[in-house]
């Protein structure tokens, strides 16, 4: 019997000194050693909302430039829902070679804080790989409301706290929790209306009903420029190509900068050539002068950034909007 077991043993050992190299060696044969021949194969990018709308162009615009660099097809996948979660969740879950990208958007940094049951770790299953574009958030007014500035803003709702009020898409946007960032740095109570979208809340806050409104700029230059609404300020740090009319929110309120950034992210274990190839060939298509020139026209600006620079964003976001969603109490609808 002692014999037996004695060479049961052996047997396990010398299975474990002959598997263990195969199984390694066929886990890295799913991944391409060499990220020069990369992609050899069509690249796969998850987009998390339907097609449609401004970023919807950009991450066409990108596809289209990298196809003809690789020579390969970028295939878009369009999963929206459930504030992005559904999409991100299939990039978290598809192997990482490299050949499966995800997009996202600011909700990728607010879920965390916000949604206590994420089927993914956003910053242990998902890695960033390069920003794309930077957008710009605009702060807008029915054309009905007295203050013209965003000083005026804040004058007259210190004069008339919880008179004012504010539409979203829902609450634990990213809307949502800029005005409440806003509303804490500012020192002012403007009550909350949550809608079922943004496009809900438009026809309110045209006609008065609603007082005020965050929106995408590249969504709003026609309502904007035919008086439909009032534009206050922008969130980001620096005024907006086009529009160098609309001032930011920092111009009053220092500090206070909200970015609407959207970026690729791929899963975590994506060998790091792999994912620094990727980087360096986004940031070599965001350079396209036709992509350039189709962002500029929509009020968007073309990003890039390395691998670890989006990484050092999206933490430092995620701490940021924490705090935001737990003085607000913000819930996610």
């Amino acid at each position: 019997m002692q014999a037996r077991r004695l060479g049961t043993r052996v047997i396990k050992k010398v299975f474990a000194a002959i598997a263990l190299p195969l199984v390694m060696l066929g886990w890295a044969s799913l991944f391409p050693a060499n990220a020069q021949t990369f992609p050899s194969r069509p690249v796969r990018m998850i987009v998390p909302f339907s097609p449609g709308g401004g970023t919807d162009v950009t991450v066409r615009l990108l596809a289209q430039a990298l196809q003809e660099m690789w020579g390969q097809s970028v295939v878009l996948d369009y999963l929206p829902g459930g504030a992005t979660v559904i999409a991100t969740d299939a990039v978290a879950k598809a192997l990482p070679d490299g050949y499966t990208m995800g997009v996202v958007i600011s909700s990728h940094w607010i879920n965390p804080s916000l949604r206590s049951s994420l089927p993914f770790d956003t910053v242990k299953d998902l890695s960033g790989v390069s920003t794309i574009a930077n957008s710009h958030l605009v702060l807008v007014a029915t054309p009905l409301l007295e203050a013209n500035t965003l000083a005026e803003l804040i004058a007259l709702a210190k004069k008339n706290p919880g008179k004012l009020t504010y539409a979203s898409p829902g609450s634990g946007t990213g809307a949502h929790l800029a005005i409440e960032l806003f509303k804490t740095m500012a020192g002012i109570d403007i009550l909350h209306i949550p809608y079922k979208s943004g496009s809900s809340a438009y026809s309110d806050v045209f006609s008065g009903r609603v007082s005020l409104q965050i929106v995408l700029l590249q969504s709003h230059i026609s309502n904007i420029k035919s008086g439909k609404v009032k534009p206050i300020a922008i969130t980001s740090a620096r005024r907006a190509a086009g529009f160098a009319d609309i001032p930011t929110f920092a111009e009053t309120i220092p500090g206070f900068v909200v970015p609407s950034i959207n970026g690729i992210v791929v899963p975590s274990a994506t060998p790091r050539n792999i994912v620094q190839k990727l980087s360096a060939d986004i940031n070599k298509a965001l350079q396209s002068p036709a992509l350039i020139e189709r962002m500029e026209q929509m009020a968007m600006e073309p990003a890039g950034s390395t691998p670890e620079q989006f990484d050092a964003f999206i933490r430092s976001e995620i701490d940021k909007w924490a705090t935001v969603v737990k003085s607000s109490g913000a819930k996610a609808d």
